[in-house]
């Protein structure tokens, strides 16, 4: 596991995941036997390797990847370092015979996310991408609603992301500052429109094309050290997507909006029959016959409650944590 020492590979991945995975008693497999992951930690600092190591109860680490690549015991390569080391890592992983498993975005460019994935296939390993979005609570009642036909006919699809991400002089930042710099691979448009690529693919339609507007609406932010620095990256995006079969969707993605929604992400679907609102967790949903008839009138109080004649979606099964269950299908 590289990368492990940083917050997604630290908090998702190793606790949330790989240790909850063990703290299980394994990933069952469905013949009876069941699969123990044994993960090596991989990162540059001795210390904070050490400090992971100790808490998941004596765990293998090293700084060295190569090291890790040699040994046979290493079935699995696992990247979560930042999105620029990931392609010579991961080059490194599939040549030395690894099945692969990365964080998302897997490359900073088209051609080197197309180049690993021909790697991969040449040789012959298992191989996949963090599609975690598609295992949140709210999005799979979503896709349940959609294979009970209560939509009728898709018609669009509108997703809002996003919250107020401080600029760091007077209240800390709650992301890292190379999240703001071009140079250090930052950007909201590298880091989120993955996230809706695979959600709109696996949930509506294929792409068919998009259009986005990147914009850098905070031109400097303070990072961890309390010094000022220029702003490089895009911090807002807002893409517009056409799909097979003639959906529309439309993604706002910001770190510069104030939340005022029920969720820090929420996606609307509307269909000829009905629509829902989904979050991380819950759903809401309406259908024709609980939707009312607004008139247009500027003159009057808005005399409907547009809350009312929603539905919470019900919850039917238990969900476990998302990057959890990738992990395990992954790891079958």
């Amino acid at each position: 596991m590289n990368g492990v020492t940083g917050r997604m590979g630290t908090n998702q991945h190793l606790v949330r995941s790989i240790l909850a995975i063990r703290e299980q008693g394994g990933v069952p497999l469905g013949n009876g036997e069941t699969l123990m992951p044994d993960p090596v930690l991989v990162g540059r600092s001795e210390h904070k390797l050490r400090a992971l190591s100790d808490m998941g109860g004596g765990l293998r680490w090293t700084t060295d990847l190569d090291s890790a690549l040699a040994d046979p015991s290493c079935e699995v390569y696992f990247d979560a370092q930042t999105t620029g080391r990931r392609f010579e890592s991961v080059s490194k992983a599939i040549t030395a015979g690894k099945n692969v498993y990365c964080e998302k975005p897997v490359a900073t460019s088209a051609e080197q996310a197309m180049e690993l994935y021909r790697l991969a296939r040449s040789a012959g390993v298992k191989h996949g991408v963090v599609q975690d979005k598609l295992w949140l609570p709210g999005l799979r009642k979503l896709a349940a609603l959609r294979d009970m036909g209560f939509f009728g006919r898709i018609l669009s699809v509108r997703g809002e992301f996003g919250y107020w991400v401080f600029e760091g002089n007077t209240v800390p930042a709650q992301r890292p500052s190379w999240n703001y710099r071009k140079e250090d691979d930052g950007g909201i448009i590298v880091d989120m429109l993955c996230h809706w690529r695979y959600v709109l693919d696996n949930l509506f339609g294929t792409v068919k094309a998009v259009s986005c507007l990147g914009a850098t609406h905070i031109p400097q932010r303070w990072d961890e050290s309390g010094k000022p620095y220029e702003c490089t990256a895009d911090d807002s995006a807002y893409a517009t997507f056409e799909l097979e079969g003639g959906v529309i969707a439309h993604f706002n993605s910001s770190w510069t909006v104030r939340v005022r929604r029920d969720d820090l992400l929420t996606i609307q679907v509307d269909g000829t029959l009905g629509s829902a609102v989904a979050g991380l967790r819950e759903c809401w949903c309406q259908s024709a016959g609980q939707t009312p008839r607004p008139v247009w009138n500027t003159d009057i109080d808005q005399p409907i409650d547009f809350r009312e004649g929603w539905l919470k979606v019900p919850e039917t099964q238990a969900f476990d944590n998302a990057f959890k269950t990738q992990w395990e299908l992954f790891l079958r």
